[in-house]
């Protein structure tokens, strides 16, 4: 590991820090940043995004994808935990906190739109970033490929229906064009780009393509912290503005996101998953498609509503909580079988 990688959890903990400082003496700056935006996704967040993704896309060994059906109980522990588990205990949590526990500090109206927003979130399973914690687990990126595209597949199905059903809604206006822009964007785009890239650089060689890579690693992780500093900066004010209701709402989403990783993560244990496999089956159902839970928020309660607040706190707590996992994972490995003894 380079050291970028070595102190990552170090360079992140700076850029969340830059991002509020930034937002905070230059709120201008990020007003002008928050404006190239279309279909509720921020275009320059996208960029950074893009900058993260494509580099391990050109990794994908695209002949070893078809090896997915030859052991697919990863993939059905994903779709298992993202659309079974992770929507409903979320939906528990929610109730449970800022009915019960939270009741007193937080008027009923105000509740009911926090636990929606957590709804919102739950009902997301993450698209982009996911790709990225994979990588630092050293995951199988031709099956973390699969597992991403399949469950953007049932989402599109999937999504409105359960959503509605949570919030107690007779329907739900599904965003489409949030939706598959950040599909595009974050899926199909660098997919391709990265199908391009790695045949033409095996044209030169192995040696040429390993370069390549190894090159490439510090994009990936600046990509990242730009991320990081852009989204904090973006919601300084509402990080300093908001400390009470903020930490009220990341409390019970620090335990769904930790819960729904150990849930996930032990039962790929029990199953003897290779450890490739597991970290990613894991981790995907702990992150969450922000784009679109903001979006449908933000649709359904407005702009300035308890519901929007929650799903912005759930991209804010998100970073943190998947480094200490993937860190978790890292030294965990010793737990699974190698992958040739898996399979």
């Amino acid at each position: 590991m380079g050291i970028f990688e070595r102190y990552l959890s170090l360079w992140v903990a700076l850029a969340i820090a830059l991002g509020i400082v930034s937002g905070t003496f230059m709120p201008g700056l990020f007003e002008v940043l928050a404006g190239f935006t279309y279909a509720h996704v921020n275009l320059v967040v996208a960029v950074f995004i893009w900058a993260m993704i494509y580099p391990m896309m050109v990794q994908v060994d695209f002949t070893a994808i078809r090896n997915v059906g030859r052991r697919p109980q990863g993939l059905f522990l994903t779709l298992v935990i993202n659309w079974l588990v992770k929507p409903f205990t979320m939906a528990a949590l929610g109730w449970l906190f800022f009915r019960v526990f939270f009741a007193g500090l937080v008027d009923p109206a105000t509740a009911n739109e926090y636990i929606a927003g957590m709804i919102l979130l739950g009902v997301a399973p993450c698209t982009a970033m996911v790709f990225i914690w994979s990588h630092l687990t050293r995951g199988d990126s031709g099956y973390t490929l699969v597992q991403v595209s399949v469950n953007d597949l049932i989402m599109i199905f999937a999504f409105a229906p359960i959503a509605a059903f949570l919030l107690g809604l007779s329907s739900i206006t599904v965003p489409w064009q949030t939706l598959l822009l950040s599909v595009v964007l974050y899926v199909v785009a660098p997919l391709i780009a990265g199908i391009v890239t790695r045949r033409h650089l095996l044209r030169r060689g192995e040696q040429r393509l390993d370069t390549w890579l190894a090159r490439s690693k510090p994009t990936t992780v600046l990509g990242l912290l730009a991320t990081v500093t852009l989204l904090f900066g973006l919601q300084a004010d509402r990080i300093l503005d908001n400390p009470l209701a903020i930490g009220l709402i990341a409390i019970p989403l620090l335990i769904q996101s930790y819960g729904i990783f150990f849930i996930a993560y032990l039962i790929a244990r029990k199953m003897r998953l290779p450890h490739s496999v597991a970290a990613p089956a894991g981790l995907i159902g702990t992150s969450n498609f922000f784009e679109l839970a903001v979006a449908v928020a933000i649709s359904l309660f407005g702009l300035t509503s308890g519901a929007a607040l929650a799903t912005v706190v759930g991209v804010l707590v998100e970073v943190p909580v998947m480094l200490s996992l993937v860190a978790f994972a890292n030294r965990t490995r010793h737990w699974f079988p190698a992958a040739s003894a898996a399979t």
